[in-house]
């Protein structure tokens, strides 16, 4: 069986960090394994707290596991001091590690900044040349290129100044222009390829971004290319989204087993 890391926070709600990039890899068949980042006190409706793990534990969980067991690829989600940044760097050059896909979470799907300027100086210097690929939305891509981005030939624009920070391959996530479809916009530094997916109307997205890069990772586990495999991911992502769960009074997690759950007859 394919092995997978994913390099994140715990997410006490179940629906994004740590618990959504597992259960994203099962789905995919890909066995995962977890190095926590950070606790977080959190459900629904809001994050209440957040405890970082130290620097020397998250990088000793990084290299333990690859001193154990072959792994085929890497997730790195939401990673908000300039020290942890610097723990996983270390840790991922003493492993040589395989393929990485990095969710650069910096802006909120509404605009609100996650990391400080530093913060993100540190991600792109120190994580961005050790990733095969990263997955910036539209705010995260305006943040790195500091200008605003307004349409597809400006995401391609993005892309391509994205991946002279370092990155090999880029998905610029374009769920946050236009109104009917969703379009997301590939680059390997070659070649440019399009996405699109109908808009699903659910209030239920907590923890997509987590969801669509790990299942792109799981993808590259399974040896699959750069443009199958985070083609494999949107259609992934969006029969999640189809089929989210209200659970809790807020924002509800989507469906990672949609299709085991029907393979099975279960709704």
């Amino acid at each position: 069986m394919k092995v997978a890391l994913t390099i994140a926070g715990s997410d006490s709600s179940g629906g994004a960090g740590i618990q959504a990039d597992l259960k994203t890899f099962q789905a995919h068949g890909v066995f995962g394994m977890s190095a926590v980042t950070a606790v977080t006190v959190q459900n629904t409706q809001k994050v209440y707290d957040i405890q970082e793990m130290e620097a020397r534990i998250v990088h000793d969980q990084i290299t333990c596991l690859f001193e154990d067991a072959e792994i085929h690829a890497v997730k790195i989600g939401m990673v908000s001091s300039i020290e942890l940044i610097q723990a996983i760097a270390r840790a991922l050059k003493a492993v040589k590690p395989p393929p990485v896909v990095l969710d650069p979470v910096m802006i909120s799907k509404s605009g609100y900044r996650l990391l400080n300027q530093d913060a993100q100086d540190a991600l792109v210097d120190n994580l961005f040349p050790l990733s095969e690929v990263v997955t910036p939305n539209i705010y995260e891509a305006e943040a790195l290129i500091s200008r605003k981005i307004n349409n597809v030939d400006e995401m391609k624009s993005a892309a391509q100044e994205i991946l002279k920070l370092g990155a090999k391959k880029v998905v610029v996530k374009g769920g946050h222009i236009g109104a009917d479809r969703a379009t997301d916009i590939l680059y390997d530094g070659k070649e440019y390829k399009k996405l699109h997916s109908h808009r699903v109307e659910t209030k239920n997205t907590h923890g997509t971004g987590c969801t669509f890069s790990s299942a792109i990772a799981a993808n590259i586990a399974l040896g699959k290319g750069f443009f199958e495999a985070v083609s494999l991911a949107k259609e992934y992502i969006t029969g999640a989204i189809e089929h989210s769960l209200s659970i809790g009074q807020g924002y509800g997690p989507t469906h990672h087993f949609f299709d085991l759950y029907a393979k099975a007859g279960m709704s």
